[in-house]
């Protein structure tokens, strides 16, 4: 059954995060059916929206313009209209401008709904083999200033650590996770859905000699195994 929109609504849809066929029958409705679709990039959404048939009118919403079209797409839910967001792939908010916007409509009183789907850090945390009970998503880290201090305020994380990083800066990345936090259990995880998806799995030792064969390509969630207890009570 075809979901009603209520106008004024907004609605968080989740797009796939690499194969197509991950949409939801839900999420192709929602975007046929909105007034407006906020996407991150217009121009990666496109593909999508010709693939699936959709014709409603996009806009673009991204952290450089966040501050003035937040406010200018709270505007729009104000007058009755149903507005979409979505972002290049998975969910919405998830590493990407989406909560200044959500705090922007919740506090004018709309209605926000959250259309579930794909999500990167989820996927490749199953994937893991690593704790999934207990987990902290610390997405991608600053390139410079700050990014030593927060690996080091993770050393005692008893929760599995999902990160986000880049093929130019994921070496980096496994490298600084082993000289703060100690030769721990990782996973790694790139071009989830997508041809040439790999999870690579071991020491951080034993990844980077792996990773070492080839150049790193796509996109990566790495997963850290967190502090067991008993050492976390040591270490405090």
């Amino acid at each position: 059954m075809s979901q009603q929109i209520h106008p004024g609504t907004l609605f968080l849809v989740a797009t796939p995060i690499g194969n197509l066929d991950d949409m939801t029958f839900r999420a192709v409705h929602i975007l046929k059916t909105v007034d407006l679709v906020a996407a991150e990039d217009t121009r990666n959404s496109s593909v999508l929206f010709r693939h699936f048939g959709i014709s409603t009118p996009m806009t673009a919403y991204h952290e450089f313009n966040e501050r003035t079209k937040g406010p200018e797409l709270v505007r729009e839910l104000l007058t009755g209209k149903s507005v979409a967001v979505i972002t290049d792939a998975g969910t919405p908010g998830i590493s990407d401008p989406c909560y200044p916007l959500v705090r922007l409509a919740l506090e004018a009183g709309l209605r926000v709904e959250s259309i579930p789907g794909a999500c990167a850090a989820v996927s490749a945390l199953i994937l893991s083999g690593l704790p999934v009970h207990r987990f902290r998503y610390e997405g991608f880290l600053p390139h410079k200033k700050g990014r030593q201090t927060r690996i080091l305020n993770l050393k005692t994380e008893t929760g599995s650590i999902v990160f986000y990083e880049s093929p130019h800066r994921v070496i980096r990345l496994l490298e600084e996770i082993k000289e703060h936090l100690g030769d721990r259990q990782v996973s790694v995880s790139r071009e989830l859905t997508k041809k040439f998806e790999e999870t690579l799995r071991g020491t951080v030792t034993d990844v980077l000699q792996k990773m070492s064969l080839k150049e790193p390509k796509g996109e990566f969630v790495v997963v850290v195994e967190g502090l067991p207890e008993r050492k976390k009570s040591h270490e405090e």
